[in-house]
């Protein structure tokens, strides 16, 4: 079995470095030298919600290609004083026979205050934090039901869990939740093992994986009832716009990256650590730790759950997040998929080209939550979220290098807590969410200050960051 090979990360000094021609070409200045972009909270980003509104923990965040950004946030996840806007819900009660609101929370005598009520789940905010839209979820009166029936096939996710928006404005839902009743707004379909397609107004268009479905079953092709793949809470999604393919991070009980047809959802390949196909789920689930593997100095042959992201990019590389065991493998979208046995980790077998790890002494939830890439040409960085040390870092794209890293741990605008998600626009800001159990800054965006760039948080309204 491979020793734990731990990549290099070399944590550069901003001030000092000079002439690293990959790193991020739109942060050259007038002496021809290139640097690391630096970031800060952008407190001004977004405006302020209409209608009482506030949100939950925030699940997912995008950019489309208008430079508009989507947030998918769990208004289930309020708190009783975070909803005290809300009356009970028409013939709920509690066990003690209270009347309960849609949450679950008891109104025997109605609102508790003034504010707040839960705010739609799918979020559209344009460049300068102005609301655009806002639809789907349980507080979205009349959509489930609506425009998300289930004898078409939509079941709303019961725990919402990552966002993507792709080059025909259409909007992917995923999530991680269980649906076992108790409340009103609670799910009742048991595990959420799919994937929802929408339209950019919410108009529901295909589901992928089958709603309730346990598994593991990651070398499922075709098992759901519209056959497609049987997913099992599944993380992320990213469509290639060259081949309209939808990649899916799979997930938090599978362990695989699965591609289907975007307009279809039908199979087209699926693969897990080091590009091995099948996928041997038995061997993964038995696993201890990442601990016992870090202590031993063996590098995890299995990605572990959750799989929690996938990227596509220009130069046809795909990034996958093996969270907790704290690394990035990196995939060559042509070559990977196919049948293939890789059990030593080979670089250049199976599509695999080469894996780096982040912060590897890292345990608990792991180092490597969500990567997006910059927006320069040569998309030459990565950004990675790491919500267990609670900063973002700048890692160069080639090299896999940490550059530098911002934020610190805490609930104050720049500051992180489980930070989840990081997207990026064209003017290189950085927006941020967070998956948060407690009421904190959910959801940031942070800009340099010499372009105005900027990455957003939210709490139960939306802060944001601008980057020097």
């Amino acid at each position: 079995m491979k020793r734990l090979t731990t990549v290099a990360i070399t944590a550069v000094a901003v001030a000092g470095l000079t002439g690293l021609a990959d790193a991020q070409a739109a942060d050259k200045d007038g002496d021809g030298k290139f640097r690391v972009p630096e970031f800060e909270v952008d407190a001004s980003w977004p405006k302020p919600l209409p209608n009482n509104w506030l949100i939950g923990q925030v699940g997912g965040i995008a950019v489309d290609r208008h430079d508009n950004i989507w947030i998918l946030q769990r208004a289930r996840t309020l708190t009783n004083d975070e909803a005290g806007a809300t009356e009970a819900f028409e013939d709920a009660t509690n066990e003690e026979g209270e009347p309960i609101d849609a949450l679950g929370n008891p109104r025997p005598f109605g609102p508790i205050a003034d504010c707040c009520l839960p705010a739609p789940a799918v979020m559209q905010f344009d460049p300068e934090g102005n609301l655009l839209q806002a639809w789907g979820g349980p507080a979205d009166e009349d959509f489930i039901g609506g425009r998300c029936r289930e004898e078409d096939g939509c079941v709303w996710p019961a725990g919402e869990h990552g966002i993507y928006v792709d080059h025909n404005d259409n909007v992917y839902v995923a999530g991680n939740g269980s649906g076992e009743g108790g409340f009103p707004w609670a799910g009742t379909h048991g595990e959420d093992s799919h994937v929802l397609k929408f339209s950019k107004d919410g108009t529901f268009l295909l589901r992928i994986g089958q709603p309730g479905h346990v598994g593991p079953t990651s070398n499922d092709t075709d098992g759901a009832d519209n056959d497609t793949p049987l997913l099992w809470n599944p993380a992320d999604t990213e469509v290639d716009p060259k081949t309209n393919e939808l990649y899916i991070a799979d997930g938090y009980g599978n362990h695989r990256v699965v591609v289907v047809d975007a307009d279809t959802g039908l199979y087209k390949r699926h693969w897990g650590a080091y590009g091995q196909n099948p996928v041997d789920d038995v061997a993964a689930d038995a696993v201890g730790p990442y601990a016992e593997d870090r202590d031993a100095g063996i590098t995890p042959p299995h990605f572990r759950n959750p799989v929690h992201c996938v990227r596509v990019t220009k130069d046809r590389k795909v990034y996958v997040c093996d969270r907790v065991n704290n690394r990035i493998q990196v995939f060559d979208a042509g070559d990977v998929g196919a049948e293939c046995s890789n059990p030593g980790g080979e670089e250049g077998e199976c599509g695999f080209i080469t894996e780096a790890f982040i912060r590897p002494d890292t345990l608990s939830n792991g180092s490597v939550w969500d990567v997006d890439t910059s927006t320069d040409r040569r998309q030459s960085c990565l950004h990675n979220a790491d919500g267990t040390n609670q900063v973002v870092d700048n890692i160069h794209r080639r090299k896999l290098e940490l550059l530098s890293s911002f934020g610190t741990n805490g609930r104050n605008a720049g500051q992180f807590h489980w930070v989840h998600n990081v997207a990026t626009d064209s003017d290189r800001n950085i927006y941020t969410a967070r998956s948060t159990p407690e009421s904190a800054l959910r959801s940031s965006r942070w800009s340099r200050t010499a372009r105005r760039a900027a990455a957003a948080s939210i709490l139960g309204r939306i802060v944001g960051f601008t980057a020097r």
